[in-house]
């Protein structure tokens, strides 16, 4: 393990003094042992955890796909627009020039 993953936590730089809180805190022995109980609800917050997570990604996935559909249709509708101004200009630039020539 690198130097720098080994002070570092979710990209998270650990500075000397908590890193030694962090480790005396892993290293001493639990008051007491888990019970059932907690292990069951700890299985459940992981299990709920992991549902968050995989909704989360989907409606990301679902947001990104629609992002895309409305750049594409942005852009399309930025295309027709510039169309329409020149066919509008087009025309403006012909009334003028019946305007002058009457």
């Amino acid at each position: 393990m690198s130097r720098r993953h080994a002070n570092s936590w979710a990209g998270v730089n650990i500075d000397r003094t908590w890193r030694a809180h962090y480790i005396e805190a892993m290293s001493k022995k639990a008051e007491h042992p888990i019970t059932e109980q907690e292990l069951e609800l700890l299985e459940e917050q992981v299990a709920s955890l992991l549902e968050a997570v995989e909704r989360l990604m989907k409606e990301n996935r679902s947001l990104r796909a629609q992002q895309e559909t409305l750049t594409v249709e942005r852009a399309g509708l930025l295309e027709k627009h510039d169309l329409v101004r020149n066919r509008v200009d087009a025309i403006v630039t012909r009334l003028k020039s019946l305007e002058t020539g009457a």
